[in-house]
Formats: C-alpha cells, structure tokens, sequence
C-alpha cells in the first residue's frame, strides 16, 4: 500500500490532468485520474476532456489495461455512480480489478453520487480527502454549480496601479496592453457565459464575445474554443439595450435579463426577473443561468454592478489585471459594496501572480470556502 506522501503525489498528478479540462467539460466537472499497477507503478492516466466524452478513470483504465488488476486508482472526484451519457465508473474500476481507490472530493450530485460506497460495499478500500483543498480549487466553478445551484461568477477588471478603470471623462481603452487583452480572451472562452451591464453597453457598444486565438479583433470574432461561444447575458433592469447594440448581434447568442414588470419593446430573448433594491435579483439572475447549465459566468463591466456581485457576495473569483500607470482621477475599478466601516471589508486571499505583458495579473478568492455561501 502506498504512503501518505506517495498519495499526495499521485493524486497532485491527478489534479494537474483535470485542469487539462478546464473550460471544454461544462456541464460537466473537471476530472484528473491515475492509476498504478499491483507494484505501484503508473500505469494509466487520464482526463475528463469533453461533456459526453469518457470519464478521465475510462481514459486511464484503458490506457492501463490488465496492469490495472491488483492496482490504486487516483480520482480527483468521487468516481459517479450513475449511467447518464456514460455509464458508471465505480462499476468500471471494478471491472478492472482495482484494488483500492483515493478520492479528493466527494461528488455533491445526489445523482452521480454513491461510487465511494458502492466501491466498499464490493470490499475495495476508499481514501477520502486527499489534497482536497487543491482539487476544490481546480474544480471551482463546477462545485459552485452542483452545491449552491447557480453559477459561479468571476469578476474581471483591468485598472491602472492606483485603481483607475477609466479616466475622468471615461475613456478607458486601453489601459492594459495587447497580452492582457488577450489573455482576457483566453479567460473569457473557458466560461459559459459573459456577463455585463446595460452602463457598459450603452457607453462601449461591446460584442461581449471571446476571441479566437490568432484572430486580430481586440472585442472577438466567433467561436472561441470547439465551435462553442459563450452565451452573452446583459443585465438591463428596464429594457434599454438599443436594438443595434453589437451584443445583440448573430455572433453569439444573447440573454436580456430586465424586471419582471418592466415595460420594454425589445426583440431580444428576455429573462424577467425580481426587483432587488436598486437593480434586478442577482441570486435569482444566477440561478436562472445554472438551469441553462451556465456553470461558469464571466462579469464584465461597470463598477457600479460589480459592487453590487461583491456586495451580495456572488463574486466567487477575482481577476485583476494591473498596469503600471497612474491616472490619479477617474472611476475606480468597483463600486459601492456594501461597505460602511473597515470591519465589513471584503477580505480576499492570493491564488495567482502572473506578468503578462507589461501588466501583473492577480487571482484572488474570498476568504470564505469554495462553493459555500457566506
């Protein structure tokens, strides 16, 4: 039987193969596997890569072959336990002879769930919580989905080093250089969908789209990853979107989210929704978005509605992208938050910092744990 340390490594190889998925699975989870033979070796491994497609312990039991027989498998999540588009891994892994089998995360789907149990109950031994917090983490956005029943929300903004999203007369392109624009882009397209503002709309005229790579437009030219383009949600309480509004162009599809009594002529598929203070009921909003099987939501914009994500605490990531520049005046990067006196600070920790370009990307998660609400 292998060691405390020797199932952190295998299973650290496991997390470093879902991430190989990250933003082509949805709505499916992100799912690293290794698998050892009897003497302890690797003698498979695999990935989730596509919604529909094999289960990564499918990929790497094949890749393993009769080595598997007598062998640990390494599971980033709970192997599921049901016959949806593929059929059940906990019965796969059994069928192979697997002897015993580690586990980060146990899967929160009551649908999918019960692979653990099953896998005892034919006498294979399970390992739960093997460097759980780093599969969490990898797995996110999806985990948010399955436990919460909404959408996971990453909020973006570029800013310069004292805080400024535009200057005083509101212009605001560009602030960052080309790489960040690009690796906007990048970020975008792992999402399901992109998410803005009816302000941002009505002083950019954004596409709200996700370039693909190579292509020489700074705002998207069509699909973005496997011929899937992100949905495009505006969030527009009363109905303002001007019917030539780039984003309710054909290069993607679009969703106008306005109150539920509000009173517009759009020819837009609209999602009416409740009246929440000053805008529209941004829990409910996510929701909707999760029975659309939007796991992952990228919030764009203004400062005024990112202030009110943080302020309910639906921002569940952070991504700041920084340029070395001062403008001194000007809008800042967020609005009002629900902050009156220091002791209501929205505390956050480091995930990432990375230099792209000239400008220094931050990655940054509140504090409280993934996919549970304060």
């Amino acid at each position: 039987m292998e060691t405390p340390e020797q199932d952190a490594a295998h299973m650290a190889r496991a997390i470093e193969l879902a991430g190989r998925g990250h933003g082509t699975t949805s709505p499916n989870p992100v799912v690293g596997c290794v698998v050892l033979d009897a003497a302890g070796q690797v003698a498979g491994e695999g990935f989730h890569a596509y919604a529909g497609g094999p289960h990564a312990e499918i990929v790497a039991l094949a890749q393993a072959g009769e080595r598997a027989r007598g062998g640990t498998a390494y599971v980033t999540l709970e192997p599921c336990d049901h016959t949806g588009r593929t059929g059940p891994c906990s019965r796969a892994l059994l069928d192979a002879g697997i002897a015993r089998v580690v586990i980060a995360v146990a899967d929160p789907n009551p649908e999918a769930a019960g692979g653990a149990a099953r896998l005892r109950a034919h006498g294979v031994p399970v390992t739960n919580g093997v460097l759980a917090g780093a599969a969490e983490r990898g797995n996110e956005e999806w985990l948010t989905y399955a436990r919460l029943g909404r959408s996971h929300v990453t909020w973006k903004f570029a800013a310069t080093l004292d805080g400024r999203s535009a200057a005083e007369d509101g212009t605001s392109q560009w602030i960052t250089s080309p790489e960040a624009r690009a690796d906007v882009h990048r970020m975008r397209a792992a999402a399901d969908a992109i998410v803005a503002g009816i302000g941002t709309v009505l002083a950019d005229d954004p596409s709200l789209t996700a370039r693909a790579p190579g292509a020489g437009r700074d705002e998207g030219d069509g699909p973005a990853r496997d011929g899937r383009t992100p949905l495009r949600v505006v969030i527009d309480t009363e109905g303002r979107t001007p019917q030539h509004a780039r984003v309710l162009d054909d290069r993607a599809p679009t969703l106008v989210a306005v109150a539920d009594d509000a009173r517009t002529g759009l020819k837009a598929d609209l999602l009416r929704l409740p009246r929440h203070e000053d805008g529209l009921d941004l829990r409910a909003l996510l929701r909707e978005l999760a029975a659309r099987e939007v796991v992952g939501a990228f919030l764009e914009g203004g400062p005024t509605l990112a202030g009110s994500f943080v302020g309910q605490g639906l921002a569940d990531r952070v991504l700041a992208y920084v340029a070395p520049a001062l403008l001194g005046s000007g809008s800042a990067a967020l609005g009002a938050a629900g902050v009156g006196t220091i002791g209501e600070i929205h505390r956050l920790t480091f995930d990432d910092f990375s230099l792209i370009g000239p400008d220094l990307r931050l990655i940054a998660r509140p504090v409280h744990p993934l996919g549970r609400e304060q």
